[in-house]
């Protein structure tokens, strides 16, 4: 991929920002004794070597040529300059590349970061915390009160009371639409993960179950989860509205807080 000049300068500047921070002995070039370098850092042909690429290559990209990259190399400068999480995805982000080895979902599903769970208290309109298969881990009162005929009905999975307990359509107005956009928006939150085992298994226990998903999945429609106006038809208070809005913490991706204000 070609990028603009602003952009190579930049991933040019980072790259050799990085390579300046890692010593010989941090990448297991040199044993500490041996380390007598006068200037910090790698050179670039070691970071190359290290790699696997040309020197050549590495070098242009430093000084900020017009040169394509791949997601295979920027994977390997990655690994080869130790980078963190967040460095990693800024250099996939500066190029516009998808990471082959994006961050892993947690490998412990159930664990819930307590202060997410508290945060659910700090408003008082309606909000409940979804994990990444969109099951819900927590809520507030409001949200207890507001969402009684999904969390009473023992489906903690968004999805599943959605498309297979009859509740779901009288107490989600529109149905219909509002199905269609949640399974819209879920698929462009999974694309960040394709190969997520119990996504995959979870779609195709719904393909399987329920004629409406599999409708709606085929269609291949994909929306971003932008929030909005929501209506549901309460058994105990009647129709009531709702602006949504759907929070991903920083340092916690793979969860969603999502906030229902009063229209």
């Amino acid at each position: 991929m070609l990028l603009a000049t602003d952009r190579r300068r930049e991933l040019g500047a980072f790259l050799r920002a990085r390579r300046e921070a890692i010593s010989p002995v941090q990448a297991g070039l040199l044993p500490a004794s041996r380390d007598r370098r006068r200037t910090p850092g790698l050179r670039r042909e070691e970071v190359a070597q290290i790699c696997g690429i040309s020197t050549t290559w590495y070098t242009w990209t430093e000084q900020g040529r017009d040169i394509a990259l791949s997601a295979e190399a920027l994977a390997r400068l990655a690994d080869a300059l130790r980078m963190t999480a967040a460095e990693r995805a800024y250099l996939f982000e500066l190029t516009k590349r998808r990471d082959p080895a994006p961050a892993a979902a947690p490998a412990d599903a159930s664990a819930v970061p307590p202060a997410l769970l508290a945060l659910l208290q700090v408003t008082a309109a309606p909000a409940y915390l979804l994990d990444r298969l969109w099951h819900v881990r927590g809520w507030n009162q409001a949200a207890g009160d507001l969402f009684a005929p999904w969390f009473a009905s023992g489906e903690s999975s968004l999805l599943r009371f959605v498309f297979l307990n009859p509740t779901a359509r009288d107490f989600i107005c529109d149905w219909e639409d509002r199905a269609r956009r949640l399974l819209a928006e879920f698929r462009a939150d999974i694309v960040h993960d394709p190969e997520d085992a119990a996504v995959a298994s979870m779609v195709r226990d719904l393909l399987r179950e329920s004629a409406d998903f599999t409708r709606f999945w085929n269609s291949h429609a994909v929306l971003g989860r932008d929030g909005g106006m929501r209506r549901f038809n309460h058994p105990a208070g009647g129709v009531v509205g709702y602006e949504q809005m759907t929070l991903v913490p920083a340092a916690h991706p793979h969860h969603k807080l999502v906030v229902l204000l009063p229209a």
